[in-house]
């Protein structure tokens, strides 16, 4: 058993509320004991002093793909599906599962330095991916891609069955890439699926102006109102950026509670949009935040997020009122947890997933202290992520990684391959 003690810890039930006479134990992978400090204390394996800081659930990435840490800072400015056909496919081909399983553990170590647990990651080669994961002992969701370049589509219901179950740090989800890469065909085989498992359907949606625009000359429709159609949406899910939502679009979400996810850094970096979160949140959309990937990006870090979907809104809106950061704080540990179906680590409370994240109080940027949450959001950054625990296991602390190899030993691997790739 391991004990935190000694800090504050911040939970979403109810409301947030911070609170400094609580003390959490942590027994096997589940949180055990949320309360005041007991004389009657077991034998701990561990005892974690905070010392004042603040223990608090961990962030959830709800939408990247992890491996594309390969093309950091390489397929840079270019509007996205410029980036997409003469950056982005054209590397991808060369990616063999040794790459893959290479560039992931790279994004595992940045999501762990930034107090991320748990990715809900689009991408390929998913047996190099999951073993990435599961050797580094980080939790993942996977969402099936499938598009008009896979040659066969029953894969997504291979992969649905076979990673549902496979380790309890894996889990899968059906999807397709986009409309604008996908054959009404294979949409409606994914359909046959979602009603086959009573399972919900994610994909990118209304990310740019221009794919809603081909959409509806495709099908007089927008990529929404289509994927309602098709009955896609009927056992929920979500979409990825949904930057461009007619009123109609709003409405679907809202009705078949569906998640918005969106991923401020890329669509600003790729002069996608702003995506109207303060509306949503108004229209009472369930929403999560995401990275994207670290091609778009550039950078995997959750408070970069945090901090953009916030004040975005604020010039969109010109108005300084605009987006509750509570909300977005919400959004990036409880959000993202439901989004990925993982409601068993979105909160700290006794029985669920420890998921952890303590934040170092003490850094300058968190003093004096007057409001912790708001300023996790606007002032917070990776330097005050003093520890990161997946699944009862302390697999970041104080610098150092656990996740069974030396950081340089991922980046001398990965390095040697990018120039196959390139």
């Amino acid at each position: 058993m391991i004990r935190f003690f000694n800090g504050r810890v911040l939970q979403f039930d109810g409301g947030i509320r911070v609170t400094e006479d609580r003390e959490v134990w942590v027994d096997g992978t589940s949180i055990c004991y949320v309360g005041p400090a007991r004389e009657d204390l077991p034998a701990f394996d561990r005892q974690i002093d905070l010392k004042g800081d603040l223990l608090m659930p961990s962030f959830k990435n709800a939408h990247t793909h992890t491996a594309m840490t390969f093309l950091r800072s390489l397929a840079d400015d270019l509007p996205l599906q410029e980036w997409l056909t003469r950056q982005v496919f054209p590397r991808e081909a060369r990616l063999t599962p040794e790459m893959i399983y290479e560039f992931t553990r790279i994004g595992i170590l940045e999501y762990l330095s930034s107090g991320i647990t748990a990715s809900f990651d689009m991408y390929f080669k998913n047996d190099a991916y999951t073993k990435a994961n599961i050797d580094s002992g980080f939790r993942t969701v996977i969402c099936a891609s499938m598009n008009n370049f896979d040659p066969d589509p029953a894969y997504v219901e291979q992969e649905y069955r076979k990673y549902n179950g496979l380790h309890e740090l894996i889990s899968y989800r059906l999807g397709i890439h986009a409309e604008y890469t996908t054959s009404r065909e294979r949409m409606e085989y994914i359909s046959s699926l979602v009603h086959k498992y009573e399972a919900p359907f994610f994909c990118h949606n209304s990310e740019t102006r221009s794919e809603v625009e081909g959409c509806l000359e495709r099908y007089g429709m927008t990529p929404t109102e289509l994927f309602d159609d098709l009955g896609l949406l009927d056992y929920g899910g979500g979409g990825y950026h949904c930057v461009y939502f007619s009123d109609h679009d709003i409405e679907i979400f809202r009705k078949r509670g569906c998640w918005v996810v969106t991923n401020p850094s890329s669509n600003v970096k790729l002069a996608s949009g702003i995506a109207p979160v303060s509306r949503y949140l108004d229209e009472g959309l369930n929403l999560a935040i995401g990275t994207d990937g670290a091609a778009s990006n550039n950078a995997l870090d959750m408070f970069r997020e945090m901090y953009l979907t916030a004040v975005l809104q604020k010039v969109a809106n010109m108005d300084a009122a605009s987006c509750d950061p509570l909300k977005v704080l919400e959004m990036a540990c409880v959000g993202g947890a439901r989004a990925m179906g993982l409601d068993d680590c979105d909160d700290i409370a006794e029985g669920k997933k420890a998921d952890l994240i303590v934040l170092d109080l003490s850094r300058p940027n968190m003093q004096p202290i007057h409001n912790i949450p708001k300023n996790i959001v606007y002032a917070g950054s990776k330097e005050n992520v003093r520890l990161t625990m997946v699944n009862g296991v302390v697999r970041y602390e104080d610098g150092v990684f656990h996740i069974g190899e030396e950081p340089e030993v991922i980046y001398r691997n990965a390095q040697s391959m990018i120039k196959e790739v390139l």
